[in-house]
């Protein structure tokens, strides 16, 4: 069995962890390893990879170091299945490409609006990361909206 890819993805959003599980079904089993890039120690093992970069995009990193982002990495997940993986293959036509890419890229943007973002046990955002994506303000904190 060849060894697994792994997948970085935003293990904090909510809209990520649900379409990881979706790649996850799809994927042939054994095929990717998805890994929350906000776990400890984790960026140290991809040093080709920044937070910044990782707050962009999935990113899949192959066992011999190629990496690929946002719908690229979700087309090369796919293809690890034979019938999927023709489909997969559409992504590279031209004009596919860019508006799947520009697509993903406008729903990496907004993700936290879109399903939310699961707050840090102390209850805040870490690294200002929030900031990125709620307009430089953090989103509001679980304690303030029952109030």
């Amino acid at each position: 069995m060849r060894p697994a890819s792994v997948v970085l993805y935003d293990g904090h959003c909510r809209f990520c962890k649900a379409q990881m599980k979706n790649l996850l079904a799809v994927a042939r089993p054994g095929s990717i390893e998805p890994i929350s890039f906000h776990d400890e120690g984790v960026l140290d093992r991809y040093p080709q990879l920044s937070y910044e970069q990782c707050m962009e995009a999935m990113h899949l990193v192959t066992p011999d170091g190629r990496v690929f982002r946002g719908m690229e990495a979700a087309a090369r997940a796919v293809t690890t299945r034979p019938l999927l993986g023709l489909f997969a293959w559409l992504y590279y036509v031209p004009g596919i490409r860019q508006l799947l890419d520009a697509l993903y890229r406008w729903i990496a943007a907004r993700r936290y609006r879109i399903a939310g973002r699961e707050i840090a046990a102390h209850g805040g955002c870490d690294n200002g990361a929030c900031a990125v994506h709620f307009g430089g303000a953090p989103p509001p904190r679980v304690d303030d909206a029952a109030e």
